[in-house]
């Protein structure tokens, strides 16, 4: 077993600390290491959209009431901004900052703020000698059939592309700094806490949730029960991103379950546990292109950051439903 980091008297560095997965990882190490030094780095959101409709920001203040430690906000694309980091010197960098939607087509910005300022955050850590922890994503596969493995890659939307980029500069800066960690996580369908202020781009379990709530037989594809994906809860990711920063070896690791569930299930499993019997209502898949099935081979996370995912969907889902319930029909603002 891997041991344990103490971040206790560390100054760590979460960008996109306002996101969802950023935020739990920031309010994790101030529970278990209350001596530890936060630095959250977030654009938060303004009321900008893509051409989708889409915010193209997510961070929410919500998301870190409670918080103690320090709040930069700064855009990932502007160096003055990022010049505000400079009075710091880190142990610790977990970059989640990026534009996530995998359904942004416009390549500039996206390859923009997901690549090029991954360079800025590398120069941080090879200033500081950081240990960095990255999110990268299973978009990086594409349509690759399952179970999805390292090696195996064929993006298919800008996202996934940035992020495969993200994985070859990590590669070739690990190569270069052998003394500096350097881990990416490809996070699979990841759900839980916080993740409410991402609206349309949340998981589908709070979203057929509150359709649920509202009254409403859950909408989903025609064949949901063979969509299958490797859906991840948060606090396993928190472990993974944790376990990260003592890594067997610097490197990309698939961070999910290796246990497919499919679409059916999450809507049943919700009904059960909202005490609901409201049936499914199907429509016909809008989507060219759409994963049919998702399956995280982890033998390599298992083996070289000690992962072990513990959490079946249906304890995940039964642990959410009283912040599904509670964020019903609350506003977005």
């Amino acid at each position: 077993m891997n041991k344990k980091t103490d971040f206790n008297n560390k100054t760590i560095l979460i960008t996109g600390g306002a996101g969802f997965i950023g935020s739990n990882i920031a309010f994790y190490l101030q529970d278990q290491y209350p001596q530890s030094n936060l630095v959250i780095f977030d654009c938060f959101r303004s009321e900008e959209t893509f051409s989708n409709g889409n915010l193209k920001s997510f961070g929410h203040y919500k998301n870190l009431i409670g918080f103690k430690g320090d709040i930069i906000c700064g855009n990932i694309n502007n160096k003055s901004d990022l010049a505000l980091l400079n009075d710091y010197k880190f142990d610790y960098i977990f970059h989640q900052a990026a534009i996530s939607d995998t359904r942004i087509y416009d390549q500039e910005i996206v390859v923009k703020t997901n690549v090029n300022s991954f360079y800025d955050i590398l120069e941080i850590a090879k200033k500081h000698n950081s240990s960095v922890v990255y999110a990268s994503s299973a978009a990086t596969y594409g349509s690759m059939p399952s179970p999805q493995t390292i090696g195996k890659e064929h993006p298919e939307n800008p996202y996934g592309f940035s992020k495969f980029l993200m994985d070859q500069i990590a590669s070739r800066f690990s190569k270069s700094h052998p003394n500096i960690s350097i881990v990416g996580l490809r996070f699979f369908n990841v759900y839980g806490s916080r993740e409410f202020y991402k609206r349309k781009t949340a998981s589908m379990i709070i979203q057929l949730g509150h359709q649920i709530l509202s009254g409403q037989a859950p909408r989903l594809f025609k064949g949901s029960n063979n969509i299958k994906r490797d859906f991840i809860n948060i606090s396993d990711v928190i472990q993974a991103n944790i376990n990260a920063c003592r890594p067997k070896k610097s490197g990309v690791y698939n961070i999910g379950t290796g246990s497919p569930r499919s679409f059916q299930d999450i809507a049943d499993i919700l009904q059960k546990n909202l005490g609901t019997d409201l049936g499914t209502e199907y429509f016909t898949n809008p989507y060219k292109g759409y994963q049919i099935h998702t399956q995280a081979d982890i033998r390599s996370s298992v083996e070289n950051l000690d992962f072990k995912p513990v959490i079946s969907l249906e304890e995940g889902i039964k642990a959410y439903i009283p912040e599904i319930k509670n964020l019903h029909n609350q506003d977005l603002l």
